[in-house]
């Protein structure tokens, strides 16, 4: 059986008109030169690093050509032509990312955060609204992780899917057009070994949405052969099980060569309609790519290619059989392709120079302005001679960064620390002043700054009466996400066993057969694109819940939440969001796998997402509300153990939230605090009560979420009535313990209020064992925890408290 569509199988398509083929071939070496200069950029020491997409010209540039506004692109660091063509790269823009310039003006992509080659068009505006997406071409913003482009592909294109099934989101015109959007993803050849790229093919075979994947096929992945990489060394040949045919479902598989311009047409443009009208996922195998300067500036491909294969190289680079094709059919002349490109290598240089005058001429002004200071500063100061060498040695920086003006000035005043705060204070201003643009221009947006953020999501508490009912924990987000599907067509939740079960736990217990299967889904086992499925989605305007059923298959999905979702709005600076809400659940249950705390884990990992760690479903219900409200992304860890645990139905369902970053004073006391969350809580409470009888007064604080932690300053207040403090979890020792000290200490300088030393209690190192036994023995206890608190009060009152 075939396995591939070659260009003589796809109908033909009229030769374009001269202007439009001599317009390709103008941008093909306008892009190819911008590479060109790009790597002796990096090598004249004006850039870091560079990696770029010369031989991939041809193929981008056909990729363009079937590109519609509303579409989506999730690709990798190649694409640069296929940018140009679609209008949301110029060439100086394409230099401003080269050489880190921080105006999101200049360099709208990333303002400079990301290395070149990272591309993105800009979904929101200013001040956090949506803009139109189906008036634009949208380009997710990249990532370098390779093959990690492809989970969120998946959901871009899935969201297609809902746009055009579900009848209640058609009026939703800024997001999608009956759901006529593709969503374009590229990889390389060697990335497609990756599992998150065959999760993704399987997915969206399954689901089948309008995806077309095109491999950038180079015959290498870095510098080993592809026969390293991919079984048969080709991937349209390992993907023939998922080819579509007559009776069955599957993959559209087209192959073309690199260099053949009227095939790489033809190939797009079949693959285009074909997801576009039939939702039929494509892949194209794009065969016979170059890579003329090899894989980036770290080193030379000349060092793995054979003499034959970088002779093959040159001859069958795509712009110069381009050139060829252009000449034998009679379109131009050598001389005008000649003409064509020298204006274009001239452009390219007149735009490269104006990204780097623009660039470093910001920066010259500030070291001028350091050099002025040091200058004038000098001649009131009894270290003139080492403030003005400071200055010529400044003045004589090749090349200099911000860094350099910046360091210079910190160094002064350190060397001025004994002088007079009026000589000085020329310099500590102007620090100052550059201190808040840099906070600006390296370290803002990792959560939103928008009128949407969860800070600014006004505060409802939970109203009950006499009448209010005893449910099981699980009916009360039942009875929420019942509410919120009838009031929001946006929402959606999907996952494992999520659908027809209405997930293990029952939180979505009939809710598939009221509201259907496009509203609360099923999904195959495969974390990693379930977390993809969910932040294409939420880029394209949804508000999905993807459910991971239990904390620890986390790590399946958490390089799409880290590397991605979590640094999304930090490294578009504020260009991009995607407000996904992760649903799992963890902490007490028994066993290595399913009893889960690795908060810690998390909490370094996913820095620009919201942790919610409710302990009780009441409490993740007003939290879900609260998310649902603000357009910044989370996830909100469930108690295991809590589903059938009874609490008050509370009456204003689906209207009250929790507050982020807020804990609850859930006892008072006035000996200690204790600080912990989740189904700590109750241990902690059960704890209380015992040490109660015996004279110890414990004051009980929910931290309730993690991040953000304790921004109204509740645990530092409780401690300065207590004057002692022990922070509690079930994470393993130096995990969310110490961040909770480590965040109250360095935040609201408790240290003076203490009267004994901060003190944590943690699980053991190791995973908890089976059993209720392995539980009592792994994780904190009502027993540890009663010892750790009389321990921590004996030391205080021996007399007291005598020793155990």
């Amino acid at each position: 059986m075939a396995i591939t569509k070659t260009q003589t199988q796809i109908p033909e398509v009229p030769n374009h008109q001269k202007e439009e083929v001599l317009n390709d071939f103008r941008l093909a070496v306008m892009s190819r030169h911008a590479s060109l200069m790009g790597r002796k950029e990096v090598f004249m020491g004006k850039a870091k690093f560079g990696i770029f997409g010369d031989g991939k010209e041809l193929a981008q540039l056909a990729m363009a050509k079937a590109f519609r506004l509303g579409d989506f692109r999730s690709g990798y660091y190649r694409d640069q032509t296929f940018m140009m063509a679609i209008g949301e790269l110029t060439v100086q823009q394409y230099f401003a990312q080269l050489y880190a310039h921080t105006d999101v003006e200049a360099e709208p992509a990333s303002a400079g955060r990301l290395m070149n080659g990272h591309f993105a068009t800009r979904s929101i505006d200013e001040n956090g609204d949506w803009k139109e997406l189906t008036k634009m071409y949208n380009s997710a913003a990249d990532i370098s992780p390779t093959a990690a482009q492809m989970p969120k592909l998946l959901g871009l294109a899935y969201a297609s899917k809902l746009f055009r099934e579900n009848k209640e989101l058609k009026n939703l015109t800024q997001f999608s057009v009956n759901g006529n959007e593709v969503a374009w993803g590229t990889i390389g050849n060697a990335s497609t070994s990756e599992g998150m790229f065959f999760e993704s093919i399987n997915a969206a075979g399954v689901l089948q949405v309008p995806m077309v994947i095109s491999v950038w096929d180079d015959g290498y992945g870095i510098s080993v052969p592809k026969e390293y990489h991919t079984t048969k060394g080709s991937i349209s040949e390992v993907l023939m099980g998922f080819e579509r045919n007559e009776n069955e479902k599957g993959f559209e598989i087209i192959r073309v060569k690199g260099w053949d311009y009227e095939g790489l047409k033809s190939a797009f443009l079949h693959a285009g309609a074909l997801a576009r009208k039939s939702h039929i996922p494509v892949l194209i195998h794009v065969e016979d790519m170059t890579q003329p300067q090899g894989h980036s500036t770290s080193g030379s491909h000349e060092r793995y290619k054979s003499a034959e294969r970088l002779q093959w190289e040159k001859d069958w680079d795509c712009i110069v059989k381009f050139r060829d094709y252009i000449i034998s059919n009679g379109i131009a002349s050598d001389d005008v392709l000649d003409q064509i490109d020298n204006e274009a290598k001239v452009e390219v240089k007149r735009q490269k120079d104006a990204a780097w005058n623009e660039f470093s001429g910001e920066i010259k002004n500030e070291i001028q302005e350091v050099i002025s200071l040091l200058k004038s500063t000098a001649e009131k100061s009894t270290r003139k001679v080492v403030l003005l060498q400071m200055a010529e040695d400044l003045s004589k920086t090749l090349n200099p960064i911000r860094k350099d003006a910046i360091s210079t000035v910190r160094k002064a005043l350190l060397l001025l620390r004994f002088d007079s705060e009026n000589l000085k204070s020329d310099l500590k201003n102007w620090y100052k002043v550059q201190e808040e643009k840099n906070l600006d221009r390296y370290n803002s947006h990792l959560y939103s700054q928008t009128e949407w953020a969860v800070e600014k999501v006004k505060e409802v508490p939970a109203l009950y009466n006499e009448k209010s009912a005893m449910v099981d924990g699980r009916e009360i987000l039942q009875a929420f996400f019942d509410y919120t599907l009838e009031k929001d067509p946006r929402f959606f939740a999907f996952g494992e066993d999520v659908g027809k079960i209405g997930d293990v736990n029952q939180a979505f217990s009939g809710l598939q057969a009221k509201y259907g299967k496009n509203r609360v889904s099923d999904t195959g086992i495969r974390e990693c694109t379930i977390i993809g499925q969910g932040i294409g989605a939420a880029l394209r305007g949804l508000r999905p819940v993807a459910e991971i059923q239990y904390l620890d298959y986390l790590l399946y999905g958490l390089q799409m939440l880290s590397d991605d979702l979590a640094s999304l709005l930090y490294r578009t600076k504020g260009g991009q969001k995607a407000p996904l809400i992760v649903r799992t659940r963890g902490h007490r249950l028994e066993g290595v796998w399913h009893s889960g705390s690795p908060m810690g884990m998390i909490l370094s990992s996913l820095r620009g997402m919201i942790v919610c760690v409710p302990r009780d479903m009441t409490q993740a219900a007003g939290m879900y509300k609260t998310l649902l409200e603000s357009d910044e992304p989370a996830i909100v860890i469930e108690c295991l153990n809590g589903y059938r645990l009874k609490e008050k139905m509370p009456l204003n369902l689906g209207e009250f939230n929790v507050p982020m970053g807020k804990p609850e004073i859930l006892r008072e006391g006035k000996d200690i605090t204790v600080v912990t969350y989740g189904s700590m809580c109750r241990i902690v409470a059960e704890a209380a009560g015992a040490l109660a009888e015996i004279g110890i007064s414990v004051e009980i604080v929910d931290a309730q979420t993690l991040l953000p932690f304790d921004t109204y300053g509740v645990i530092g207040d409780s401690i300065k009535r207590t004057n002692r403090v022990l922070f509690a979890d079930e994470d393993v020792p130096g995990g969310a313990s110490a961040f909770m000290l480590q965040q109250v200490m360095d935040g609201q300088n408790i240290f003076k209020y203490l009267d004994s030393e901060p003190q944590t209690l943690s699980a053991k190192a190791h995973r908890p064992a089976y059993s209720s036994d392995g539980d009592y023995f792994s994780k904190p206890s009502v027993d540890d925890v009663v010892e750790k608190i009389y321990e921590i009060m004996h030391e205080a009152n021996p007399k007291k408290f005598p020793s155990l």
